[in-house]
C-alpha cells in the first residue's frame, strides 16, 4: 500500500486519480446545469454544425446568466442507509 500511495502521489506522472464522493456539492450542481442544457437545447433541436450548437449554447448561457439564481442545496451531510 505504501509503494502504491507513493506512486499515485508522484507529481511527475501524467495522470492523476482523484476520488470524489458522489454527494459532493459541485458534482450535483454541474449535473443540474447539464440537465438544464439538455432540456433547453439537446432534446428539442438538431444542429447542422458544431458552430451552430456552440452559438446556441452560448445564447442559453447568456440568457440564463441574466435571470440566474443560486441552486438550492439541501444535503444535510447525513449518510444514506440502505
Amino acid at each position: 500500500m505504501e509503494s502504491r500511495a507513493d506512486f499515485l502521489h508522484d507529481p511527475s506522472h501524467r495522470l492523476r486519480f482523484v476520488y470524489t464522493p458522489k454527494h459532493s456539492s459541485w458534482m450535483n450542481q454541474i449535473e443540474k446545469w447539464f440537465g438544464i442544457i439538455n432540456r433547453k437545447l439537446l432534446k428539442r433541436k438538431s444542429y447542422l454544425s458544431v458552430e451552430e450548437l456552440e452559438a446556441s449554447i452560448q445564447s442559453v448561457i447568456e440568457q440564463y446568466n441574466f435571470t440566474a439564481h443560486p441552486f438550492k442545496w439541501t444535503y444535510a451531510g447525513i449518510p444514506l442507509s440502505i
